[in-house]
């Protein structure tokens, strides 16, 4: 069958992956991912330093706007990766790259360094790149970090719901103290 006619037929969160990258395949090609890559994560370079950064770093220095457009323009990449039909597996872990990136970035100062040295878009771009080349679909790390994460953020959730329940037991048996 024909992609284009397969397309008419299709929404697009079931086309093949073919089909997807086809309709999309020169705007979020390998060398304007790759250029996007540089110019958000590697783009200058401290004199008398190899520390690089892109203009994540120097959005990052705008409270409260500048780490909102700097997570926007991230999720270029993992948009491409779901075009090209990459598992989910591997877009949850880009995701999450974005997601610490984006977090640990509003945190004043201290954020703005970790971004230069986390570079969310470099890690996703291997991502992308790597399961493309591969014919296997998903590894066992991949499994791993998501399982993990997973179980990070149950705990996280799980420990302030246990922290009230330890309370209102406490306060239950509370009994004020005879004189």
């Amino acid at each position: 069958m024909d992609v284009v006619k397969q397309r008419e037929d299709m929404p697009d969160e079931i086309l093949p992956p073919a089909a997807r990258w086809n309709s999309g395949g020169r705007l979020l090609g390998n060398e304007r991912l790759l250029w996007l890559e540089i110019l958000l994560d590697e783009a200058f370079v401290i004199p008398g330093t190899s520390i690089r950064f892109g203009i994540d770093g120097i959005f990052g220095l705008i409270p409260g706007l500048g780490d909102v457009l700097a997570g926007i323009l991230s999720l270029l990449i993992p948009l491409a990766a779901w075009v090209r039909g990459v598992p989910y597996v591997t877009l949850v872990r880009m995701l999450t790259n974005v997601a610490i990136g984006l977090l640990v970035g509003t945190i004043p100062i201290f954020g703005d360094a970790f971004d230069i040295f986390w570079k969310a878009n470099r890690r996703n771009y291997r991502l992308l790149t790597r399961s493309i080349d591969e014919q296997r679909r998903n590894t066992w790390r991949d499994w791993v970090f998501v399982l993990g994460l997973g179980l990070a953020i149950t705990t996280v959730f799980a420990l302030p719901v246990l922290l009230i329940v330890w309370i209102f037991a406490m306060l239950a048996d509370w009994r004020p103290m005879a004189y």
